[in-house]
């Protein structure tokens, strides 16, 4: 993993420049490394969002490029906006296993689906069977904005280290 600039945004995903977020509990020995933190914080989102989704409350949050939203039927979701890859977390209220794989370095998760938002409606296309199904309880409009967010949010180089090739980045942030 590349050093982290002061003046970039922070890898937790707040939003906010490195220096003014995670920069002094890393300088005072708090956290343990980026990957370890990352999955913490990856794995709190996770289960907020099943939470809610238990509660069948329809919510919707992001985690630097990392998107969940659930609904009022008790389905819940994370999104990758980089890649467009997406895992169902909760179905009907019910909390469905987390395939998140990790090592120092890396945290991987094993994504079942791809996602596209056309005439403002998510649809998910399955990695095993390349079925297409539209998510109507998505909140098409709220993934959409987040992606722009993100967008412009970080620069093209890191986004480019998330996965992604520089000239998607340009395609992907006209859209």
């Amino acid at each position: 993993m590349g050093k982290i600039g002061r003046n970039q945004p922070c890898p937790c995903g707040s939003g906010r420049k490195y220096k003014h977020c995670c920069l002094a509990a890393q300088q005072a020995g708090e956290n343990d490394n980026p990957a370890n933190q990352m999955k913490i914080s990856l794995m709190a989102a996770i289960e907020k969002i099943q939470v809610q989704a238990g509660e069948r409350k329809a919510a919707f949050s992001e985690l630097g490029v990392f998107l969940f939203f659930s609904d009022h039927e008790g389905d819940a979701w994370l999104l990758e906006a980089t890649e467009s890859d997406a895992v169902q977390l909760a179905r009907g209220g019910e909390r469905l296993d987390v395939p998140i794989d990790e090592n120092p370095e890396t945290i991987e998760i094993n994504f079942s689906h791809t996602f596209a938002i056309r005439d403002r409606q998510l649809f998910l296309t399955a990695y095993a069977d390349k079925e297409e199904t539209r998510l109507d309880r998505a909140p098409a409009k709220q993934i959409r904005a987040a992606i722009r967010r993100l967008y412009r949010r970080y620069p093209k180089e890191m986004l480019a280290q998330m996965h992604m090739e520089s000239g998607d980045i340009e395609t992907e942030a006209e859209a």
